[in-house]
C-alpha cells in the first residue's frame, strides 16, 4: 500500500515535470521562430574611461562584439579585438558633432563601410542646437554615415565620406529623387560646417 503511494506520487511528480517542461520547451521555440534568440554575442562594461575607435568611451560603456569563437559568449572580462566591435552603447549621452548620442552601431553590411549614429535630441541643449542638429532630429534619431577608415568612429570630418541615410525617408540608394538628394546634401554640408 505505501508502495503504490509513492508510485502514485512520482507519477504526479513527473507529469507535472513534463507539464513544465513542454510550456518551457514551447515558450522557448516561439521565442526563436519570432527571431528573439538569446543574443549571445561577446560584450565589455568599461570599468574606466577607455579610447576605443576614437572615442573616448565613458565608464560603464558597453562594447558588444560579433561572435568569432564558441567560448567567447556574453560578458568578457577583457577588451576583444577592436575591428570585431558591432556596436557600442554609452551609459549615458555623448557628443558627436554637437549632438547628445547613446550608441553607434557598425553596418550589418560588411561590404558598407560605416556605422549607424543614434541621437537623443531630448537631451539636446536648445542652446546648441545648429542647423545641422535640426536637420537631423527632422527625419529621425538615426544617421547612417559612410567613412573611409572603419577604425575611426569619431566625428572625425576628415574620415567622413558621406551620409548614406536619415532614416526611411531620405536614403543615397533613391538617386534619382532629387528631394531626398538635396535633403542628404545640405545635411552633409552643415555637418562640414561643425567645428569639433
Amino acid at each position: 500500500m505505501e508502495t503504490k503511494k509513492i508510485l502514485i506520487i512520482l507519477g504526479i511528480i513527473l507529469f507535472v515535470l513534463i507539464g513544465l517542461f513542454y510550456i518551457y520547451a514551447k515558450g522557448l521555440g516561439s521565442m526563436y521562430a519570432l527571431g528573439n534568440k538569446p543574443d549571445e554575442s561577446p560584450f565589455y562594461i568599461t570599468t574606466k574611461p577607455i579610447v576605443v575607435k576614437n572615442i573616448l568611451l565613458p565608464k560603464g560603456t558597453k562594447i558588444s562584439y560579433k561572435k568569432n569563437y564558441f567560448w567567447q559568449k556574453y560578458e568578457q572580462k577583457e577588451l576583444l579585438n577592436e575591428k570585431n566591435i558591432k556596436e557600442i552603447s554609452f551609459p549615458e549621452v555623448i557628443n558627436w558633432g554637437g549632438v547628445p548620442i547613446t550608441s553607434i552601431l557598425k553596418f550589418f553590411n560588411p561590404e558598407m563601410k560605416g556605422f549607424s549614429v543614434y541621437a537623443d535630441f531630448n537631451r539636446l541643449d536648445k542652446n546648441k542646437e545648429t542647423q545641422f542638429s535640426n536637420l537631423w532630429k527632422s527625419c529621425s534619431s538615426k544617421l547612417q554615415i559612410s567613412v573611409q577608415d572603419t577604425d575611426d568612429w569619431s566625428f572625425n570630418k576628415k574620415n567622413i565620406s558621406d551620409i548614406e541615410s536619415c532614416s526611411v525617408n531620405y536614403q543615397r540608394y533613391f538617386s534619382e529623387d532629387e528631394k531626398q538628394q538635396k535633403f542628404l546634401n545640405d545635411l552633409l554640408s552643415e555637418m562640414m560646417k561643425i567645428k569639433k
